[in-house]
């Protein structure tokens, strides 16, 4: 238990001095407030856009995102579910075909809502 503590202790230690050395070093720089070309436009040079910031976007652009998440996450979980498959028995082959059943459920919405059709 005793090596736990230390440990975690270093550990804040070391973040705590981290921080001091990065918040010190800060300092050590030029101190430019005033820099005309510092507080330049960045790239387009337009100072104020034309036409109006309040841009909604189609709800495709949403249902894209859950597409990536949904397939993003099944390949996430599906590996450390691939390496541990014979210790995991027939109660993992469940909750993996559970998991996949999700997923496709997700996949069915996404193409329902025309999420995959590219036009």
């Amino acid at each position: 238990m005793s090596s736990i503590v230390f440990a975690s202790t270093l550990f804040v230690a070391v973040a705590v001095a981290l921080s001091v050395v990065f918040i010190l070093t800060s300092y050590l720089g030029p101190n430019e407030t005033d820099n005309k070309e510092k507080n330049t436009i960045y790239e387009s040079g337009i100072t104020n856009p034309i036409g109006s910031t309040n841009i909604f976007f189609s709800v495709k652009f949403y249902l894209v995102a859950i597409l990536f998440v949904i397939f993003d996450v099944e390949i996430l979980f599906m590996l450390p579910w691939a390496v541990n498959v014979r210790e995991l028995g027939m109660f993992g082959l469940v909750e993996m075909f559970t998991f996949i059943g999700l997923l496709f459920a997700g996949l069915i919405y996404l193409y329902r809502k025309g999420a995959l059709l590219w036009d």
